[in-house]
């Protein structure tokens, strides 16, 4: 009975069923856990969110950055970007439904057995991983909540950007989500840099890969993430000192689907049917 992180789908549903059927897939064996952003900018968001609330118990996902857009935009607190599809999600009969189900993924998934824990972003330097365990156990009951309706005015922002217990409770939850939903790099001192997307050596030179953090205190637990399609398993650098698995191949940018089967850390991968073109 295997299980499979799969990377940022972003509506790409056709080459999701092409590695499902790559791996053999078998819902009644099989667990598929997905690393957030099942929606937005690929051609099919609302048939990828369909698909994988319809996979019941053989399925979960981490909320992503694009996840969370989706439920803004629902709620009219923001407005669509150029790039965005997600009308037709907003449009479909079964849009509540589905709001709802993904209302109730998690912020992190960890799995004591297979020793893996999965987000979609990052990780700042200063958390444990019990730490950050409860911290989004914390913001994913508030999502869950009806306060989640009046937290979403306020949840756009890049700051603070250190975290401290005495932050007032709409902070704390600002701080998790993009810790986890939009990270990418922190500076020496720790704190995060929620502006910098460039590809790691290309960033300014006070600024590291937050899993690069030398004083990260979640390095000896291995640790998968999507949301960067410049980091990937596939090049040239060597991730295992870092002990993470970036699963972001760039389906939605001309890469490919990737899935990576955590019992002995296989990678599966299908080539996108994406138009290869830069972000």
């Amino acid at each position: 009975m295997p299980t499979y992180a799969i990377g940022d789908l972003q509506g790409c549903y056709a080459e999701l069923l092409e590695l499902l059927e790559r791996i053999k897939f078998n819902p009644k064996k099989d667990t598929l856990l997905f690393v957030g952003d099942l929606v937005n900018r690929g051609p099919a968001s609302l048939e990828c969110l369909r698909f994988v609330k319809s996979l019941g118990k053989s399925a979960n996902a981490v909320l992503g950055n694009h996840d969370l857009h989706l439920l803004a935009v629902a709620n009219d607190v923001r407005k669509p970007h150029k790039k965005d599809t997600l009308q037709e999600i907003i449009d479909a009969k079964d849009c509540d439904e589905l709001l709802k189900w993904l209302r109730q993924r998690p912020l992190l998934i960890h799995d004591d057995k297979l020793a893996f824990t999965i987000i979609h972003a990052g990780l700042p330097p200063q958390w444990s991983l019990k730490q950050t365990r409860k911290l989004a156990r914390y913001t994913e009951a508030m999502i869950q909540s009806q306060r989640f309706e009046s937290f979403i005015q306020m949840m756009y922002g890049d700051e603070p950007s250190v975290w401290s217990d005495e932050l007032n409770e709409n902070d704390k939850h600002r701080f998790i989500i993009n810790s986890l939903t939009r990270l990418r790099y922190c500076y020496s001192d720790g704190r995060l840099d929620m502006k910098t997307n460039s590809a790691p050596g290309n960033q300014e030179a006070n600024l590291t890969p937050w899993y690069a953090m030398p004083e990260r205190r979640t390095k000896k637990h291995s640790i998968i993430f999507g949301h960067w399609s410049t980091v990937t398993l596939g090049n040239e650098q060597d991730f295992t000192q870092y002990n993470v698995y970036p699963l972001d191949t760039g389906c939605l940018w001309g890469g490919a689907l990737t899935a990576l089967r955590l019992e002995d850390k296989k990678l599966f991968s299908v080539p996108s049917q994406q138009p290869k073109f830069h972000k």
